[in-house]
């Protein structure tokens, strides 16, 4: 993505393929549209940045990639674009630093890259769609087998393979709080066998955005990436469209 490609170059003509009359940011602390951009670009490149491609994806109007940036420290993030037109209308994203090895020794971006099954792209958009409402959000965890393959790939960075130690994550209690709660399923985003679900939650007390990118095979979950990135507080943003 040339836009993105602009982060490692700090080349301000990369923020040409936005519309600035139509776009949307939806990070709080990016400002709008292309000046907002091309200031970020501008700092960011005094890092020596480096950007990486792990994931990209289409859906319609949608393109969302999972990648790992370098700015001083290695960062993985999902991002998202809305294009009109040829042009980015409307951007979000979730960024965390890269957290060590999870339990069973993988790291948050290593994994199935390959993009298969696009004929069960709805399919798959809505077992994903279910999966975080009823298990994420409603907690209805006795129905967690309906949906996740029992030998579940995970590189969430706390959690080791296999369903029982998601279910064990999402149990987890902090204060008498759960560790990890989901309020709501902002957007779910698809391209054959992998899902793409922005949600709206709290991880250890915090506002946060958790970003989780599944892999579906045989009507199953089979893995699972995520990133999970604290809310900026109001008075912090610069721009006021929200995160979501």
């Amino acid at each position: 993505m040339k836009l993105l490609k602009g982060i490692e170059t700090g080349d301000p003509e990369a923020a040409a393929v936005v519309n600035e009359d139509l776009y949307i940011q939806h990070n709080p602390r990016t400002g709008e549209g292309s000046l907002g951009l091309a200031e970020l670009f501008a700092r960011l490149a005094k890092t020596k940045p480096r950007v990486t491609f792990i994931r990209v994806f289409e859906d319609g109007d949608f393109a969302f990639a999972h990648n790992e940036y370098d700015f001083d420290g290695v960062e993985i993030a999902f991002e998202v674009f809305r294009f009109e037109k040829g042009k980015a209308v409307e951007h979000w994203d979730n960024i965390q630093m890269q957290q060590p090895l999870n339990p069973s020794g993988r790291s948050m971006i290593d994994g199935q890259i390959d993009i298969v099954d696009r004929h069960k792209t709805e399919v798959n958009r809505e077992l994903v769609r279910q999966f975080a409402q009823q298990i994420l959000v409603e907690r209805q965890l006795d129905c967690l087998d309906d949906y996740l393959a029992k030998d579940l790939i995970q590189h969430d960075p706390e959690i080791a393979d296999g369903s029982e130690a998601l279910r064990r994550a999402l149990e987890a209690e902090q204060k008498g709080e759960p560790r990890l709660s989901y309020h709501k399923v902002h957007r779910v985003l698809a391209e054959g066998n992998f899902v793409l679900c922005m949600i709206e939650g709290n991880r250890d007390g915090l506002h946060s955005g958790l970003y989780h990118l599944f892999r579906v095979a045989e009507g199953k979950i089979v893995e699972q990436w995520t990133t999970v990135s604290p809310i900026a507080p109001r008075s912090e943003w610069k721009n006021d469209n929200g995160k979501f």
